[in-house]
């Protein structure tokens, strides 16, 4: 139960990311590149902080740590580039339908096991995320948003298949955010925008809590989860996102939003089918 509530909290952080993502980019003149650089700043800035309040940990290599801040920074960016074009609904389609296609195809490179029933629960809650979430009649996504998504879904589902082998979860995320923050700061050099106190304060709490903290918490569950349950529930993220945005951004609810969201949700709690004992034995280590 505890490992259940600490994940459902870990996907709650990551949707309200997306909503004050969404804010910023389309509420206020904050470029994208200045976004990213704040959210990766504000997020060291945090992690470093709680670093220091706990034992030092043993120190890596520089090298190790690089691979993990190479691909959180291919996540940032493409992610905050990407929804310059692309509405809220393609992006998060196209985010997270690639971070569970990485993960997947990580659990195989790894020889993980895949039992039967979790592979028609993860097909039953993309279809019902692919309803939702896929632009009806209308044209179909900017090709260059479209393959910046696709490419931030590559580095969050490599990210966090790297974080599993992490033995000091928060020094890892911590020094993530920090070698990851001269890409950021590239990226708002080269695409400038106007840094108004509100756009500003979203980037902030996008780094400092719902980035900063949010993944140094996914980053203590991985040990948990399997490589698919894993991409499983970050499903749940959109459908989320999508409630945020309905409630701070004003968009409507439908029936279509429901009955997806119950595919999603029910195609969720049906690979968790014969996970309890695994789980439990996962959660007391």
């Amino acid at each position: 139960m505890r490992l259940f509530l600490l994940t459902a909290l870990t996907m709650t952080a990551f949707a309200a990311n997306s909503v004050l993502t969404r804010l910023a980019l389309t509420g206020t003149a904050l470029g994208p590149g200045d976004f990213a650089a704040i959210r990766l700043a504000s997020g060291a800035v945090m992690l470093m902080a709680l670093v220091a309040l706990r034992p030092r940990a043993a120190p890596l290599p520089l090298r190790a740590r690089l691979p993990g801040a190479a691909m959180l920074a291919l996540y940032v960016l493409g992610f905050s580039f990407a929804y310059v074009t692309l509405d809220a609904g393609v992006g998060a389609l196209l985010l997270f339908g690639g971070v569970q296609i990485t993960m997947f195809a990580g659990a195989l490179v790894l020889r993980e096991s895949i039992p039967p029933i979790r592979w028609i629960g993860a097909g039953i809650a993309f279809a019902g995320l692919a309803w939702v979430l896929w632009p009806a009649g209308r044209s179909a996504p900017d090709p260059l948003g479209a393959a910046l998504m696709l490419a931030a879904a590559l580095g969050w589902g490599l990210y966090s298949l790297i974080g599993r082998k992490a033995r000091a979860p928060l020094d890892a995320t911590a020094w993530s955010f920090a070698l990851a923050l001269p890409a950021g700061l590239v990226a708002a050099w080269a695409a400038p925008g106007s840094l108004d106190w509100a756009g500003v304060g979203l980037a902030v709490a996008s780094g400092a809590l719902t980035s900063g903290l949010g993944y140094a918490l996914w980053y203590a569950v991985l040990p948990g989860l399997g490589a698919t349950i894993a991409a499983i529930a970050q499903l749940t993220v959109p459908i989320l996102a999508m409630a945020g945005g309905m409630v701070f951004l004003g968009e409507p609810v439908t029936l279509r939003f429901v009955l997806a969201a119950t595919l999603v949700l029910g195609g969720v709690a049906l690979s968790l089918v014969g996970l309890r004992g695994g789980v439990a034995s996962a959660a007391r280590r």
